[in-house]
């Protein structure tokens, strides 16, 4: 395992300092979320003491006032249960403050933000993605990071830098817990059934698809039995392709300032999106929906690779306990590359005084050494904070390993309309697939779609 001796990972991670993502009803794809609670829920607080005691000075009880905060994210079972923990954890610490806990599925989270934050009747502080940071701030749903919890020095010192894409106009307005970054998974019982090596994943396209085709298994009417490899557009396909597959076949995703995409700037976009769309058409080792998401087929053992997050791996640990699988870094080509992304905490707008110093107590929790750790071991996010990643714990450990090595050969996309960009890629991969058009066409489409998105993105700036 090549294990990472300079994290100056700011030269390395393209990350979005500006990215933006839509706030509206409709569903938000998103890198590497699954297990979600069908409907909404709200985890009830454990009650906790009205005021506790600290001693002044002159010896005097000094009470702190009783308050109650609201904590909000998106329904993933892993991350849900582990905050309800936590909260009992934190609220025994500080017995004067009480958190509310509330999740919603996913497709409905930013409805309820745009509607409730607004009124004052949302969260105190909020799990968001990388992505939104922006149109939260530009929306007014959040303030920035008190200085006296999170100063510029110690986020600079303490995280790794993607830290960096939530500072706008020179504040921070969230920080995250953990990190993710996209990685193979494979299973070894399947690989060992194909007379393939299980200690030996691929390592580069060409193998990638020789494995799958060996690990692909149909009826006597061509339907699957099992995957070589899951293929769906709408969940990891579309970051492994513009933050992966396009550096490693030696373009690149837009141009530095994020104005103009470059997909079509070099053979390598076309070349990337040919080898996507050649999985399910010409070898025809993987397909779309097959047991309605890649992960559950993965995780049911109907598919030998699938493409995904550390974030997965406490959804694998939990629904599927006795699955023997591995992780390996992306299956390269040119070049190394892999996609990052990372979800975020921030306190919104019109907090202040008491709820605002509980909140910020929260927070700091939240993002302390212990509770990264506990995030690692209950959910498989990579910690966010340099002294937990580095620890030989996790950089050596035989399934967190691969996505920590790859860190430095991460990129984040700048979105500036994550489902609208989503949408346009996963159109694209339908017009070739079921309408059977000229892929070239389509690509040249995707291109310009997306890059009209930019456009009238930045021409609002002005």
């Amino acid at each position: 395992m090549k294990l990472i001796s300079n994290w100056t990972l700011q030269a390395h991670i393209q990350v979005n300092l500006k990215a933006i993502a839509v706030i509206s009803a409709t569903a938000i794809a998103l890198a590497g979320c699954s297990s979600a609670v069908p409907t909404a829920s709200t985890a009830t607080p454990s009650t906790s003491a009205p005021a506790a005691a600290n001693s002044t000075k002159d010896g005097q009880s000094d009470k702190k006032e009783p308050v109650t905060i609201e904590y909000w994210q998106y329904a993933f079972a892993a991350k849900v249960d582990l905050v309800n923990d936590l909260i009992k954890e934190f609220q025994a610490k500080n017995p004067h403050i009480t958190v509310k806990h509330t999740n919603f599925p996913y497709d409905q989270y930013n409805e309820k933000v745009a509607t409730l934050v607004p009124a004052g009747k949302g969260p105190d502080i909020i799990n968001l993605y990388y992505g939104w940071i922006p149109k939260y701030v530009s929306s007014g749903y959040l303030q920035p990071l008190p200085s006296n919890g999170f100063s510029e020095a110690d986020l600079k010192k303490d995280f790794f830098p993607v830290v960096e894409a939530g500072k706008i106009d020179g504040k921070y307005w969230a920080v995250p817990t953990a990190v993710r970054t996209l990685a193979l998974y494979y299973n070894k019982e399947l690989f060992e059934k194909a007379k393939l090596d299980p200690n030996k994943p691929p390592a580069n396209w060409e193998e990638l698809i020789d494995y799958a085709k060996k690990l692909t298994e149909k009826d006597a009417k061509g339907q699957f039995i099992t995957e070589g490899i899951t293929w769906q557009p709408n969940s990891q396909i579309h970051h492994w392709y513009r933050d992966a597959l396009i550096y490693q076949a030696g373009g690149q995703d837009t141009t530095p300032d994020y104005k103009k995409y470059l997909w079509n700037a070099s053979p390598a976009g076309l070349e990337a999106f040919k080898f996507v769309m050649d999985i399910p058409l010409v070898h025809k080792v993987g397909t779309r929906d097959f047991y309605e998401t890649d992960i559950n087929a993965f995780k049911t053992g109907h598919a030998g690779i699938t493409i995904d997050g550390s974030n997965v791996l406490g959804g694998i640990k939990k629904d599927a306990p006795n699955l023997k699988f591995g992780t390996a870094p992306l299956p390269s080509y040119k070049n190394k590359a892999t996609q990052s992304s990372y979800w975020a905490n921030g306190i919104t707008k019109g907090v202040e005084g008491k709820k605002l110093e509980a909140a910020t107590e929260f927070l700091k929790f939240l993002t302390s050494k212990e509770v990264q750790e506990k995030w690692v071991d209950k959910v498989g996010e990579l910690p966010a904070k340099k002294e937990v990643a580095l620890q030989d714990k996790y950089a050596k450990d035989p399934l967190l390993g691969a996505f920590i090595q790859q860190l430095p050969d991460a990129h984040a996309h700048f979105f500036v309309d994550e489902t609208a960009e989503k949408d346009n890629f996963v159109e694209a991969t339908d017009r070739v697939l079921l309408k059977n058009e000229n892929i070239q066409t389509v690509f040249d489409d995707l291109v310009k779609k997306n890059q009209k998105l930019y456009d009238d993105y930045w021409s609002k700036k002005k």
